[in-house]
C-alpha cells in the first residue's frame, strides 16, 4: 500500500545544550588536517625559527650585549617561539576556511547540527593546538642555542594559550573574509607579520625613538610576547597586569565576534 502521507523535511536543530560529539569531531578534523602535513605545518616553522637563531645568535657570536641583564639568546628565543605560535595558529583556522570555500566543502561543518558557538570552539581549539604544538617543538629545538629557564610557569601557560586562541579566532575572520588565497596571503604579509616583528621580538621597545616606543604599547602582540618572555626570564617591559587583562578581554571580544559571524553566515552561506 502506498504511503500518501506528506514527507517531512529535515528539521533544524532544536535540542538544548552543547553538541560535544560535534565539537570533538570538528576539533579532531582540524588537528588531523594539519598533522597529516606535519613536515609543512610543524617542521617548517621550527626550521625557520632555528634559522633566525643562527642569524641573531650564532652568526653574531656574542656581539649583542645583554638586555636588562638577560643574555641576548635567552631574550630573543621566547619572542621567536611566540612568533611561530602566533603565525601558525592564525594560519590553521584561516587556511581551513578559505580551502573550504574554494573547494566547496564548507557543508562538511555547516550541515551537521553545530551551533555558531560550537563552530567557534572547534576552529579556535584546533588552531590553538597547532600553535601550541609548534611552540613546544620549537622551544625544545632552540635549547642548544639558548638556556631557557622557567621564572613563572603561569605566565608562560596563560600568554601561550591565550595568544594562540586570539590568533586562531583572528584567522577565522581572515578565512571568512578572503575570497582568494592571495587575499589571505596579503593579511599574513601586511598585517600579521609587521605586527609580530614590530612588537619587541628582537629588541627592547623602550629603545625605540618616539613616537614609535609609545605606539608599540598599543600593539596587543607586544603584551603577548612581553608576558610570554617574562615567564622565562622574569622581567617584563610593560605591565603584566595590563597584558593579562587586555589579552583576556580581547579573547572574549574575538570569541563573541566569531560567534556573530558564524551565526550570520557572512561570506560562508551566501
Amino acid at each position: 500500500m502506498t504511503d500518501l502521507s506528506p514527507t517531512v523535511p529535515p528539521q533544524p536543530r532544536s535540542y538544548a545544550g552543547v553538541n560535544w560529539i560535534g565539537v570533538q569531531t570538528l576539533y579532531l578534523r582540524e588537528v588531523r588536517r594539519f598533522w597529516k602535513v606535519g613536515a609543512q605545518t610543524v617542521a617548517g616553522p621550527v626550521v625557520t625559527t632555528l634559522l633566525y637563531m643562527l642569524v641573531f645568535v650564532v652568526a653574531l657570536q656574542g656581539a649583542r650585549p645583554p638586555l636588562h641583564g638577560t643574555p641576548f639568546p635567552e631574550f630573543v628565543a621566547p619572542g621567536l617561539i611566540m612568533m611561530a605560535m602566533l603565525n601558525n595558529a592564525f594560519a590553521n583556522a584561516s587556511s581551513s576556511l578559505i580551502q573550504a570555500k574554494v573547494m566547496n566543502t564548507a557543508t562538511d561543518f555547516l550541515t551537521p547540527p553545530l551551533s555558531p558557538l560550537e563552530l567557534t570552539i572547534g576552529f579556535a581549539l584546533g588552531a590553538a593546538t597547532r600553535g601550541l604544538v609548534v611552540g613546544i617543538v620549537t622551544a625544545i629545538c632552540v635549547l642548544p642555542f639558548a638556556r631557557l629557564g622557567v621564572a613563572n610557569l603561569g605566565l608562560i601557560l596563560w600568554f601561550g594559550l591565550i595568544a594562540c586562541l586570539i590568533m586562531g579566532m583572528l584567522g577565522v575572520f581572515a578565512g571568512l573574509w578572503a575570497q582568494k588565497f592571495d587575499q589571505l596571503a596579503a593579511v599574513q604579509n601586511f598585517v600579521i607579520m609587521p605586527m609580530t616583528f614590530l612588537s619587541g621580538t628582537f629588541y627592547l621597545v623602550e629603545n625605540l625613538p618616539e613616537p614609535f616606543a609609545t605606539i608599540s604599547h598599543f600593539n596587543p602582540i607586544f603584551y603577548l610576547i612581553d608576558g610570554f618572555r617574562a615567564g622565562f626570564i622574569g622581567n617584563a617591559e610593560g605591565s603584566l597586569a595590563i597584558g593579562m587583562v587586555m589579552s583576556g578581554l580581547l579573547a572574549l571580544v574575538m570569541a563573541w565576534a566569531c560567534w556573530a559571524v558564524f551565526k550570520s553566515g557572512w561570506r560562508l552561506k551566501t
